[in-house]
Order: C-alpha cells, then sequence, then structure tokens
C-alpha cells in the first residue's frame, strides 16, 4: 500500500470513528421497494455526514466492529445516480454477499475496492 491508498484509509477511519453508525435497514430485513432484495448485513449510514444523494454515507456492517475494509461504489440506472458504500468490520463472506447484492439486478451495479 503506497502512502496515497494509506491516507485515503486513515482519512476514512478517521471519518467513521467520529461519526454514529445508524442502522435502519437490520440483515435479514427486505428491501423497501424491491421485495426481492434481502440485506445480507446491517445497513445503514453514518449521522452528519453528506453523500451524493444529500443523505449520510451509506455503511454496511459486519459482523467485526467498526473499521473500513473495503467500499463498493455502484451506479444505479433507476434513480440515475452514483454512490459509495463504506463497509466496517466485513468479514470476506459477508463482503461477497454485500457484492453479489449490488449487482444481482440489471439496473445497479457496484463495484468493490477493498482496502
Amino acid at each position: 500500500m503506497d502512502n496515497f491508498d494509506k491516507s485515503f484509509w486513515d482519512a476514512l477511519e478517521k471519518l467513521v470513528r467520529c461519526s454514529e453508525v445508524v442502522i435502519d435497514r437490520p440483515k435479514g430485513t427486505v428491501h423497501p421497494c424491491f421485495p426481492g432484495l434481502v440485506y445480507p448485513t446491517d445497513y445503514g449510514y453514518l449521522r452528519g455526514t453528506v453523500s451524493m444523494d444529500g443523505e449520510g454515507i451509506d455503511v454496511w456492517a459486519g459482523s467485526g466492529g467498526k473499521r473500513p475494509g473495503a467500499m463498493i461504489c455502484t451506479v444505479d440506472l433507476l434513480k440515475r445516480d452514483a454512490e459509495i458504500k463504506i463497509l466496517l468490520g466485513c468479514t470476506e463472506e459477508e463482503t461477497a454477499l454485500i457484492e453479489k447484492f449490488h449487482n444481482q439486478t440489471p439496473f445497479m451495479k457496484g463495484i468493490l475496492l477493498c482496502r
């Protein structure tokens, strides 16, 4: 990992540390607009932050704490937007499930960026 990569992940860690993680869609919850989509881990946002949609930065919370280990960049053709979602404390299995979640319809696609 070069200094730019380390600086990025350090800054992301600081943002997470200084923010409250709010889970508004617990693991196993059905997506409110798409009944076939079930959240594979807890999903929420960082209170007091702002993402491209004007809401808090989205987070996936895994079983291993709050350390950012990856992020997924998504393109949503229905909403016509793109966003990032931070993966916090996700195991390899949880990370794979989240990546699959974001690529299971023709309307949303995501690419995973690992630490």
